[in-house]
């Protein structure tokens, strides 16, 4: 079993640094949405940026993947690959983004208004959002991996959403994807003891209906098997002996 890594307090500043640009280029995501523009143009702006910083998008070529950012529009929960695809008025759209800066990466996500947007839809970002820092509030020492995921379903499944249990969180630091793994799901009083740090991403993702999913022939973009409109929020955050911190929050220490 894959050991969880406790970082030092030199790799926490790098990780702050990483963490910071990821956010400011997840930000920059957010600036571009608009009706008309393609998700391969809010793509190429986020790589461009990322590159300009001395950085590398953590997702380009990421078991194959062909892109920066993924972007996931509507009933697209994740992975969802730019191109073509125009946005349009009343779409929300996910982007996920992660940069690898000085041997370290940040990870983060956040699902955007394309215009005006159903009263539906608003609901849903917000509830998401908030279940992220709902099921952090558990991410401390005395408490265990599990019990940030049990916070998250209780308070999607209050609003009668489904919370996607295919995916998870996970681990964060010299690869983007390390233990422990995070389920936004399950039972408290599991998994591994918080210890100061630890850096994990919590990332919900959320169905307006069911929480079952499909992915696409493509192998990588993943829908809602219902149909019904998901959205996705994460940000990659620091055990500490205290409060936890969010390491990809932007110049101005915003998360998204």
């Amino acid at each position: 079993m894959e050991m969880i890594s406790i970082k030092s307090p030199s790799e926490i500043e790098k990780m702050r640094a990483a963490g910071r640009l990821t956010a400011q280029a997840r930000k920059l995501a957010g600036s571009l949405i608009r009706p008309g523009i393609t998700t391969g143009e809010i793509d190429r702006e986020v790589r461009k940026f990322i590159e300009s910083h001395g950085a590398k998008p953590s997702f380009l070529g990421y078991g194959g993947f062909p892109a920066s950012t993924c972007i996931s529009v509507n009933e697209v929960v994740i992975h969802g690959i730019p191109g073509s695809r125009k946005l349009k008025e009343g779409d929300i759209v996910s982007v996920d983004v992660g940069a690898f800066l000085n041997g370290y990466h940040g990870d983060c996500a956040a699902t955007y208004f394309c215009g005006q947007v159903s009263e539906e839809a608003r609901k849903l970002v917000e509830v998401t959002r908030q279940s992220f820092f709902e099921g952090v509030k558990n991410a401390r020492v005395g408490c265990r991996v599990s019990d940030v995921g049990h916070a998250v379903q209780q308070y999607v499944e209050s609003f009668g959403y489904g919370v996607v249990r295919d995916f998870v969180g996970h681990g964060v630091g010299s690869k983007m994807h390390e233990a422990p793994e995070v389920p936004n799901y399950g039972a408290a009083g599991h998994g591994a003891r918080f210890q100061p740090g630890m850096v994990i991403a919590v990332e919900p993702m959320v169905c307006a209906g069911d929480w079952r999913v499909r992915v696409l022939p493509d192998r990588w973009t993943t829908v809602s098997a219902d149909g019904s409109l998901a959205a996705h929020y994460e940000n990659t955050i620091l055990i500490t002996d205290g409060e936890p911190e969010l390491l990809t929050v932007d110049e101005n220490g915003e998360p998204a």
